[in-house]
């Protein structure tokens, strides 16, 4: 493992109990950062929580990501307990299943633009604040190779990452006199819990699209995370970094 500076740093990661976001408090806790985790699955915080502790600074709080108040009180109660917070990482989302678009219920396709959108917005929203007041902040945005090529049978999925590197320029353009950068990576699929809620056949049709021919390891992800979440991530901001195996390169 290369070794990452986020000594003192404090890190929020949404989605942080389970998956990518996991990993990346991983990696975040062994560069020397605290960490929030922030889900909306309380049993698997504290199981997150109790095995991450080890590591160092570890506090969680269950959040509804698509609720004002409960992102307000978040930010709230992770500044009280560790003082400042230079890090997001909007890493959560859901896949709302896989259906043609004309299949997909709305509500379902309402669901998947708030938690992968909506959520993202209001984070940051709340975040950013403290950010531009202590003159430091990295802002990391998961998004998805679909967000750049827009998978079949997934349309709302594809939309909500779309709408997240769209977000990720605007935000970046708005801050980038400020010393707060922000940046999205577009990972290929990973086999983590979001599996689950996909047909069979869609798993199949997204390993066919890597040339490297196999899926993204959550590890792999924290690594590039962590860097765009260091003080050696300098002059980049409002770009948009491929993960994808070599799928979409552009």
């Amino acid at each position: 493992m290369n070794q990452l500076d986020l000594n003192k740093r404090v890190a929020v990661i949404t989605g942080g109990a389970q998956g990518m976001g996991y990993a990346t408090a991983q990696r975040m806790l062994a560069s020397g950062a605290a960490v929030a985790l922030w889900d909306i699955d309380a049993q698997r915080l504290e199981q997150a929580r109790e095995t991450l502790k080890p590591s160092g600074k570890v506090i969680t709080a269950v959040v509804e990501l698509t609720d004002q108040a409960s992102v307000e009180a978040a930010t709230q109660a992770t500044l009280a307990a560790l003082g400042r917070i230079d890090i997001l990482v909007n890493n959560a989302g859901i896949t709302g299943g896989n259906g043609t678009t004309w299949e997909l219920a709305p509500e379902v396709w309402r669901r998947v633009i708030e938690v992968n959108l909506i959520g993202p917005f209001l984070t940051s929203r709340s975040i950013v604040p403290h950010m531009v007041k202590q003159g430091y902040g990295r802002i990391v945005n998961i998004a998805s190779v679909a967000g750049k090529e827009g998978n079949p049978n997934a349309s709302h999925y594809s939309a909500s990452k779309a709408g997240l590197i769209g977000l990720t320029k605007s935000l970046a353009k708005e801050l980038a006199k400020t010393g707060v950068l922000v940046n999205a990576v577009t990972p290929a699929a990973a086999k983590t819990a979001i599996f689950d809620s996909m047909k069979q056949e869609h798993i199949d049709f997204m390993l066919s699209k890597i040339p490297m021919g196999r899926f993204l390891q959550v590890d792999e992800a924290a690594s590039l995370i962590g860097w765009l979440a260091s003080e050696d991530c300098a002059f980049s901001t409002g770009a948009v970094f491929d993960l994808s195996g070599g799928r979409a390169t552009y």
